[in-house]
């Protein structure tokens, strides 16, 4: 579950410049979540699909087999409810680290976690409403979800 594809969590950290800060945690707390967001759909009738602020649904057709979703997570969550049309959807999580310049990128050996890069994959699935939430680990016990439609 923690594997990802090095180019993917580069280019992810060049677009996400910004959306987060540098964030400074004692090593007894972790951050709550700030943030739940679906980044990207992925397809091979579309390729890669950035998805906006407040963006209900998918602009392309994705619709087919090979559809991959991928959401961002600030903060630590407990445990990720994750469906498309209710049914359970399967995939990864890599963590993401913020640098002195704010960029998200692969977290290595003595850097800080800030949040995960998940991404799922819709298999045998063709459409429908994706959903993400999750509830934090720690104080104010705050749960935060998105959704999209993918059609």
């Amino acid at each position: 579950m923690y594997c990802i594809n090095k180019r993917v969590i580069a280019a992810f950290g060049l677009l996400l410049t910004g959306v987060i800060g540098a964030q400074t945690a004692s090593a007894a707390m972790a951050p709550p979540l700030s943030q739940v967001k679906v980044l990207k759909v992925e397809s091979p009738s579309c390729g890669f699909e950035d998805i906006a602020a407040a963006q209900d649904r998918t602009r392309c057709n994705h619709s087919g087999p090979n559809i991959k979703v991928y959401v961002l997570e600030v903060g630590y969550g407990r445990e990720p409810h994750v469906a498309l049309d209710g049914f359970k959807v399967d995939g990864t999580r890599t963590p993401v680290c913020a640098f002195d310049t704010g960029n998200l990128t692969e977290c290595s050996a003595g850097k800080k976690t800030v949040g995960y890069l998940y991404i799922f994959s819709l298999t045998g699935k063709q459409d429908g409403t994706f959903t993400f939430s999750n509830t934090s680990i720690n104080a104010p016990g705050n749960t935060m979800s998105t959704q999209l439609y993918i059609k």
